[in-house]
């Protein structure tokens, strides 16, 4: 039985892969190397789409007797090999699966990439209205401290206020994507998993990194009726708010200096 690190030998490797385990690889593994750690392997894989079905070791391999275990070759009333051909076998069995283990991670990133393809959509033009609704609003609003505003007040605070409801619109579309996106991310949570910038730069998104994207269970309202701070909607409740009560003071101060 082998130890939890053991040594295969070149002619080893050759016989394990080109021979033992050549029915049962990947289609699409292309290259077998020792990694450049010194330690394993490093497998090659010709690209996965993510749509494929997803790698697994073919049932029942080790009825094979290149691969069977000692108890195999007894209840199949074979000769019992010598314990160098069982460890070899081991060998054989090991390097399986961990060639269907590293297959996997490819495959689950791969299938992380291809869901982003099939949600993203028009992210990317949400995220202009949404940020051409940001600058409206905010020009709005710095307009107030002109001079020029004092004459026309009423007409200039409707503008703000359609500019807020504009950039609320457009802050809860974006989110509407950006909960998606992020669903996507979190079910397709592993232990090698992408990074957030590098999926969607791998699906063909490279200005993502420009995207605000909250958690999954961030999103929606809470029991207030309120958006979370983390997302594009919290956000911009949390701007609307501080520009109402500022005008709110404006006209409170105001109304208390004519009333003076």
């Amino acid at each position: 039985m082998l130890g939890e690190t053991f040594q295969v030998t070149a002619d080893e490797l050759k016989e394990i892969f080109n021979v033992r385990l050549a029915p049962y690889l990947p289609a699409n593994l292309e290259k077998v190397e020792p990694h450049p750690s010194g330690w394993g392997n490093s497998y090659t894989f010709k690209p996965f789409t993510g749509r494929e079905a997803r790698p697994e070791e073919p049932e029942r391999y080790w009825d094979d007797s290149r691969l069977a275990y000692r108890h195999v070759d007894k209840d199949a009333g074979r000769t019992e090999s010598n314990e160098d051909e069982y460890d070899l076998r081991e060998k054989a069995r090991f390097f399986l699966s961990e060639v269907y283990r590293q297959a996997r991670i490819e495959w689950r990133n791969a299938a992380h990439v291809a869901e982003l393809k099939d949600v993203v959509k028009d992210t990317g033009d949400r995220w202009k209205a949404h940020s051409q609704a940001k600058r409206a609003v905010e020009a709005a609003f710095a307009y107030l401290r002109d001079p020029e505003a004092a004459k026309e007040w009423t007409a200039a605070i409707s503008r703000l206020v359609d500019a807020q409801d504009a950039y609320l619109t457009a802050a809860i579309a974006f989110d509407l994507r950006a909960q998606e996106i992020a669903e996507v991310h979190d079910r397709n949570f592993h232990e090698h998993m992408l990074g957030f910038d590098e999926a969607l730069v791998a699906a063909g998104y490279p200005e993502a990194k420009d995207w605000h994207i909250a958690p999954g269970d961030y999103y929606g309202k809470d029991y207030r009726g309120e958006y979370d701070a983390h997302t594009i909607a919290g956000q911009a409740q949390t701007l609307i708010t501080e520009q109402d009560a500022h005008v709110a003071k404006v006209g409170r101060l105001a109304g208390a200096a004519v009333g003076h």
